[in-house]
């Protein structure tokens, strides 16, 4: 196997007296989706705050393609090359695709001019590189695209500025079983690509799908993590629900007190 581009070990994050990760060890590789998957309270939006930037750590060690970093805002996550589509999208309706996907990080020309035409190109490239044909033209407002566009734009957002990975906070959610096929199907072509893919969910034949492997958080530890095609779903519902499984193939990393 490759080297992770993203390392994470031993990571412990508490606030005040409550410890919400206990010694997470996490590894992302180029090429694969993960998925990162626990029940609500499970620590699972507290260890993407703290590669976010967001949250800081108490301890352990982060390393991005073999060496240590410092994620101490969300600036630093970007300048990394990690990206965040969080389930809110966050774009803006009465925007186009096109002022969508450069919002904040406009391109100018003479310092203070846009470059329209340059952005509305490196969209267009952008798209058709993830093969995505739902989307008629980079110009149309958000407002007017269905949820599975909307989901399609924010990925290409992430990916426009050279990203190596990827998180994708519930991708599917709300979404009808042909937008969550289109966005499925976006997320493999991501990871065909190269790039390493987080996939945080709670629909667990999406994650079946589309996964090359699974990391289960319970009560703020990691309980295994697994190949996908190795495992079944009823056993990773137990990871999640239990912290346990029995017949499983356990990553060789699992303490045997998580299992």
């Amino acid at each position: 196997m490759t080297e992770p581009l993203l390392q994470i070990s031993k990571l412990n994050k508490s606030f005040g007296p409550v410890h919400v990760l206990h010694d997470v060890d996490f590894d992302v590789y180029p090429g694969e989706v993960t998925a990162l998957v626990g029940d609500n309270g499970a620590g699972k939006s507290t260890l993407v705050k703290c590669v976010a930037g967001i949250n800081g750590i108490d301890s352990g060690e982060i390393r991005f393609e073999g060496r240590p970093v410092t994620i101490a805002d969300p600036r630093d996550a970007t300048a990394l090359g990690i990206e965040f589509v969080y389930q809110d999208l966050a774009l803006a309706d009465n925007l186009d695709i096109t002022q969508n996907m450069f919002l904040g990080r406009e391109l100018r020309r003479f310092g203070s001019f846009l470059s329209d035409g340059a952005m509305e190109r490196q969209a267009r490239e952008t798209l058709a590189s993830l093969s995505v044909r739902t989307v008629s033209s980079v110009r149309q407002l958000v407002s007017s695209l269905s949820g599975g566009q909307r989901q399609t734009v924010a990925i290409a957002r992430a990916v426009l500025w050279n990203s190596k990975i990827v998180f994708l906070d519930e991708p599917t959610a709300a979404l009808g079983v042909a937008q969550t096929r289109e966005v499925l199907d976006l997320v493999r072509r991501l990871a065909d690509q190269g790039c390493g893919v987080v996939f945080i969910s709670h629909n667990m034949n999406d994650v079946m799908e589309v996964a090359d492997r699974v990391a289960a958080l319970y009560l703020g530890r990691v309980a295994a993590e697994v190949r996908t095609k190795d495992t079944t779903t009823t056993q990773i519902v137990e990871l999640i629900t239990s912290g346990r499984s029995g017949d499983i193939g356990l990553a060789p990393a699992v303490a045997s007190e998580n299992i």
